[in-house]
């Protein structure tokens, strides 16, 4: 069974907005990148589950914030990600709920994110009977979150890795290179470096693949 990774996901780049909601927030994406791309696979389960009590807290401080709800998901999806298993469809429904949801109070926060993440999801969970997986689905969340934000680093790396699963190799190879140039994000180095890496990754087996 395959689950998101996430991932899906850094996937955001640092909001432009003022007060605590932006510290708390580069905390969170901070410690996704450390844990995502430095921890060993063995400790990640458990911190993303420590992670996703420390974004549970920041959605009840800023319900009303997009940007809360988003961050919640994505944690969720990937601590989903490391869980496995059928013991993550609890995970993964909830972060569909929490993206939903921020797309009902912003669907263009943090450069339309939450259509990413969603997209991401409905590729990588299982379809019915089992989960909410929908592929015609990934694609419309995924070329939502590429009109909004067409030179970012995630809209194009996930809607690469997207086509590769339909079979679209030639395709998604214009957007692993797209991913590739993207510009970098400010506070994001560290999930910048990460999320290259993986598009790096599979340019090179869609290479070997010819």
């Amino acid at each position: 069974m395959k689950w998101v990774t996430v991932l899906l996901v850094s996937l955001l780049a640092l909001p432009a907005v003022a007060g605590s909601l932006e510290t708390d927030l580069a905390v969170i994406q901070q410690r996704w990148a450390e844990i995502q791309y430095r921890l060993p696979a063995d400790d990640r389960e458990k911190a993303f589950e420590k992670l996703a009590e420390q974004t549970e807290a920041f959605t009840e401080q800023y319900p009303k914030r997009a940007e809360s709800h988003i961050w919640r998901a994505i944690v969720l999806s990937t601590w989903a990600g490391e869980k496995g298993g059928l013991g993550a469809l609890g995970l993964v429904k909830d972060a569909r709920r929490q993206l939903e949801h921020a797309l009902e109070i912003d669907d263009k926060a943090l450069e339309g994110s939450a259509y990413t993440s969603l997209g991401s999801l409905y590729y990588q969970v299982p379809g019915w009977p089992i989960g909410f997986g929908d592929d015609d689905k990934a694609r419309r969340y995924l070329q939502k979150a590429l009109v909004i934000n067409p030179d970012g680093i995630d809209p194009n790396f996930f809607f690469a890795d997207y086509l590769i699963e339909q079979g679209e190799d030639e395709r998604a190879r214009q957007y692993l290179e797209r991913a590739l140039s993207a510009p970098d994000r400010p506070g994001r180095a560290l999930a910048d470096e990460g999320r290259r890496q993986e598009a790096r990754e599979r340019l090179d087996r869609l290479v070997s693949a010819r």
